[in-house]
C-alpha cells in the first residue's frame, strides 16, 4: 500500500516537472559525435548533473514540499478545531463533553491513518501530533474532573448560601419581632410616663389652688376674727392707708402724664408756631379734649367745620369717628392706644391738630366697672342735655339704671329707653360744663 502511494505521488509530480525543473545551462548544448557513432557533449569545465538526476532531485523536493504543506494544513485544521472546541467549551462546558471526546477520537483516527501513509520526518511530526492529541485528551479528562469537582463545590456553596440566606431571613424576622415588641413596650412606658406627668401636674395645680384657697380662707377668717373682736379701727386704718396710697399714686401718675404731655405740647408748639388752635385736656380715657384758640385773633371755632379721626400708631392708618364733629370730644375705649386728630376747615384753609401721644386708659376704671358688676343694679341721677342731637330745655331729674344685662333711662315709673349690652354699643358721657358730647 505504501509503494502504490509513492508511485502515484511520483507520477503526479512528473506531470509538472517541465514547469519547475532547473537546468544547469541557459543555452542549447553543443553535441559531438564520437567514432562509435555516439553523440557526446564536449567537456568544458565541471560536469553538470544529468537530466535524470535533476528530475529526481526536483521530484523529491516537490514531494517534501507537498508533505510539509499537508502537515501544515492539518495542523491549522487541528488548531482551528481546537479553538472552536475551546469556544464551545467556554459557552457550554457540560453539554459538549461528549462532542469533545468524539472530536478527539476522530482526530486520532485521522492522525493514525496519516501515520500509515507518511515516512521519515513527516511520520515523526504525525506521531508528535498524536502525542499532543493524547495529552490533550488527558488534560480534557483532568479538566472535566476539575469541572465536576467545581460543580459539586458550587452546588455545596449554593446550598450553603441558600441556607445562610434562610437563616438570615429568620434572624431578621426574629429581630424585627423583638424590635416591635420593644417599641410597643417603649410606647407603653412613654404613655405611662406622660400619664404620670399629667397626673403630677394636675396634682401640683390642684395643690397650688388648694394653697391659694387656704390662704384666702385664712385672710377671710382673719377679717372675721377682727370684726368679731370688735376692732373696726384697725380695718378702717388699713382702708384709709390704702385709699391714701391710691390717691397719691393717681396724683403722681397724673402729674407725670401732665408733665410728659406738656413737654410734648411745648415741643410741638415750637415746631408749629403759626398754629391757630390747640388741644386742651387729659389725653386719657374718662376725660375730654377741647379745641381752643391759641391767639385772640383766631376765628371763632363754632364757625368752623370739625371732624375727629383715630390714627393707628403703626402705619398711620386714619379712621373716621362717626358723629365726632364738635370742638369737644370724649375719648372712647376704642381710642386707647391710638392718636386722636382733629381737622378744622376754615373756608378754603384746613388746619390739623393731634394729641401728643396715644390715649391712655383711665386709672381705676377697671375696678370701678368691677364694682358696678358686683352690684345687681346701680342708679344715677342725671339731667338730659340733648335728645336725638337736639338740645333739651328741661332740667328735670332722670334715673339712669346700670344693670348686669342692660341699661335703661327712666323718669319715675316710666321707662324712656332701654338697651341690652352688645359689642356695637358705644356710650360717651360729658360733664355739665362741656358744650356737647362726642355724639356717639
Amino acid at each position: 500500500m505504501t509503494l502504490d502511494y509513492r508511485e502515484r505521488m511520483q507520477n503526479e509530480a512528473l506531470r509538472f516537472v517541465t514547469y519547475n525543473v532547473n537546468f544547469a545551462s541557459r543555452r542549447f548544448p553543443n553535441y559531438k559525435k564520437r567514432a562509435d557513432s555516439i553523440t557526446v557533449e564536449p567537456n568544458k569545465g565541471p560536469e553538470a548533473p544529468s537530466l535524470k538526476e535533476v528530475v529526481a532531485k526536483e521530484t523529491i523536493e516537490l514531494l517534501e514540499r507537498r508533505q510539509r504543506l499537508s502537515v501544515r494544513d492539518l495542523a491549522k485544521k487541528f488548531e482551528k478545531g481546537l479553538n472552536t472546541a475551546t469556544k464551545l467549551s467556554n459557552e457550554a462546558k457540560w453539554r459538549e463533553v461528549t462532542d469533545r471526546h468524539v472530536l478527539l477520537k476522530k482526530l486520532m483516527v485521522v492522525l493514525e491513518s496519516l501515520k500509515g501513509h507518511m515516512v521519515g520526518q513527516s511520520k515523526d511530526e504525525v506521531e508528535e501530533a498524536i502525542s499532543m492529541v493524547e495529552n490533550l485528551a488527558v488534560q480534557l479528562a483532568q479538566r472535566e474532573g476539575e469541572l465536576l469537582q467545581e460543580k459539586s463545590e458550587v452546588k455545596k456553596l449554593a446550598i450553603f448560601l441558600k441556607k445562610a440566606s434562610e437563616d438570615a431571613k429568620k434572624v431578621v424576622e426574629e429581630e424585627r419581632a423583638c424590635a416591635r415588641v420593644e417599641i410597643e413596650s417603649a410606647r407603653a412606658a412613654m404613655q405611662r410616663v406622660i400619664q404620670a406627668f399629667h397626673e403630677h401636674e394636675m396634682k401640683t395645680r390642684s395643690t397650688e389652688k388648694q394653697k391659694d384657697i387656704q390662704e384666702l380662707m385664712r385672710e377671710v377668717q382673719e377679717a372675721r376674727r377682727i370684726k368679731m373682736l370688735h376692732q373696726p379701727s384697725r380695718v378702717m386704718h388699713l382702708e384709709h392707708e390704702l385709699q391714701a396710697l391710691r390717691i397719691q399714686y393717681a396724683e403722681k401718675s397724673l402729674s407725670s402724664v401732665q408733665l410728659r404731655k406738656e413737654l410734648e405740647r411745648n415741643k410741638k408748639l415750637e415746631e408749629n408756631k403759626n398754629q391757630l388752635y390747640e388741644l386742651e385736656g387729659l389725653e386719657s380715657l374718662g376725660s375730654s379734649l377741647h379745641i381752643i384758640p391759641r391767639e385772640d385773633t383766631a376765628p371763632d371755632i363754632s364757625t368752623c367745620s370739625i371732624q375727629w379721626y383715630r390714627i393707628q400708631p403703626e402705619g398711620n392708618k386714619k379712621e373716621l369717628i362717626p358723629g365726632a364733629t364738635k370742638s369737644v370730644y370724649a375719648p372712647e375705649p376704642f381710642d386707647v392706644g391710638r392718636f386722636l386728630q382733629a381737622e378744622i376747615v376754615l373756608g378754603a384753609e384746613s388746619i390739623t391738630i393731634a394729641t401728643t401721644g396715644p390715649i391712655d386708659p383711665a386709672a381705676g376704671l377697671g375696678s370701678y366697672v368691677e364694682a358696678l358688676l358686683r352690684k345687681h343694679e346701680t342708679e344715677f341721677n342725671v339731667v338730659l342735655i340733648q335728645v336725638n342731637g337736639e338740645n333739651h330745655a328741661s332740667n328735670s331729674i332722670h334715673v339712669f339704671h346700670v344693670g348686669r344685662l342692660s341699661i335703661k333711662l327712666s323718669k319715675g315709673k316710666m321707662i324712656l329707653a332701654r338697651e341690652f349690652y352688645s359689642s356695637s354699643m358705644q356710650i360717651t358721657l360729658a360733664g355739665p360744663d362741656d358744650q356737647a358730647s362726642s355724639g356717639t
